[in-house]
């Protein structure tokens, strides 16, 4: 392969790659030991804003060489297939860079915001694929709304909250169609779910067995929720005593160890409690929906599923229905009671989604409720006074050589006192 010649290119495109080339080969070697804190913090956000903008000159010039037929003069069956050999890539990892390519052509708000590093390459992705799903009787102006939504977005949420929102486009740009299309996906994802469920389990003959399974999005989150209660710290220490050594956060053998107890008929009823409430999923609809009303529910995950079968589960054992509308119980409780209620804890879960200590991704199951003003010092036992904290982060609150501030969207950050 024919690399720049001692003349340089003529393109400014091919200029500035080499000169950005040459940059690095000067670094290549400096070492990093002497870089403060910030210094590294800072950089380490500015590379990955720079691969994303290095990521949109790629694949437009990727969209050029496939237009040229770059690699046809060699005989191969395409560019894609040249970029591949060329590189040692995969050719599934050309293929995927030349379809954003070819997305990012056709949404020119979301590949300025990539060339920028506003987003980042996996949200350009997620967006394009959102955009790219709407329906074909959607209008020009409709389209460049929702573009310029999920573009924005994209600055507090990352690829899985952006696939999650983007499934949902609809319902924000037009809701009437949106509430129709979500109707309509819904009850054809579950019919699908439904078709594809299946076990499959072997022995090996050394006294362990092998599986894998396929289910409904519905019930993986009902079982993931069953199984972080048994795996939990709190139950796990019970059953082990106090002595044992008991990670935080469950890893697969603990899980695993889970799934061996819930199928010795652990009662539902009795599961342990995780974050102050029992391992139960919480289904989020309004009083129309439970009374009849073809309306989508939420799953306290984040997934939707259909208003039939979230009535259906609504009667089973295991299951929450947080019913908007409806008959609610006391979730302030001021003065009256030191901690949080089970009523309180799993209405944090459906706001708070989890600890709310900005980068931390454990979920509600996993946490313990905080009072922002301890209650040592007068606070009160109310929801908008309090939150969800992982335990490292929750004992960091408590913790005098750390100061904790709230961020804009709920979340707070920990710095060290000097």
């Amino acid at each position: 392969m024919k690399t720049f010649t001692d003349d340089g290119p003529r393109h400014a495109i091919s200029r500035a790659v080499r000169d950005v080339g040459e940059r690095l080969t000067d670094v290549a070697d400096a070492p990093v030991w002497s870089m403060t804190p910030d210094e590294a913090g800072t950089t380490l956000v500015e590379l990955t804003r720079l691969s994303a903008r290095v990521a949109e000159l790629e694949a437009r010039v990727a969209v050029h060489a496939s237009a040229v037929e770059v690699g046809a003069s060699v005989g191969a069956t395409s560019t894609q297939a040249w970029w591949a050999t060329q590189t040692a890539q995969t050719h599934r990892s050309t293929a995927a860079k030349i379809h954003l390519a070819q997305a990012l052509g056709r949404w020119h708000v979301v590949r300025q915001a990539l060339s920028s590093g506003a987003i980042l390459t996996e949200q350009a992705q997620v967006i394009t694929q959102a955009l790219d799903d709407l329906p074909d009787d959607v209008d020009p102006e409709t389209r460049a709304l929702a573009e310029k939504h999920l573009v924005d977005l994209a600055a507090d949420h990352d690829a899985v909250d952006l696939r999650r929102l983007g499934r949902g486009l609809l319902d924000v740009i037009d809701p009437a169609a949106g509430e129709e299309e979500e109707r309509r996906r819904l009850e054809e994802e579950e019919r699908k779910a439904r078709q594809k469920m299946r076990l499959t389990m072997s022995d090996d003959g050394h006294g362990s067995c092998h599986g894998r399974f396929t289910i409904p999005a519905a019930h993986g989150a009902m079982l993931k929720k069953i199984l972080q209660g048994i795996a939990a710290p709190k139950h796990q220490t019970a059953i082990n005593g106090a002595g044992a050594t008991i990670e935080r956060k469950p890893s697969p053998e603990r899980m695993g160890a889970a799934l061996c107890e819930l199928i010795e008929r652990y009662p539902t009823d009795r599961l342990p409690n995780a974050g102050g409430v029992n391992a139960a999923v919480v289904i989020t609809m309004d009083m129309a929906t439970l009374l009849g009303a073809e309306k989508a529910a939420t799953l306290d995950t984040g997934d939707k599923i259909t208003a039939s079968q979230a009535r259906r589960l609504a009667c089973e054992a295991g299951i929450i229905p947080a019913v908007l509308g409806g008959k609610s119980q006391v979730l302030d409780l001021g003065r009256t009671r030191r901690y949080f209620s089970k009523a309180q804890h799993l209405a944090f879960g459906i706001t708070q989604g989890g600890c709310t200590a900005d980068g931390c991704d454990w979920p509600p199951s996993m946490c313990h409720a905080h009072h922002d003003i301890f209650w040592a010092h007068g606070g009160n036992t109310d929801l908008k006074d309090g939150r969800l904290l992982c335990p490292r982060h929750h004992a960091r609150a408590h913790d005098p050589a750390y100061e904790m501030a709230k961020l804009p969207g709920g979340k707070v950050a920990f710095t060290r006192r000097t």
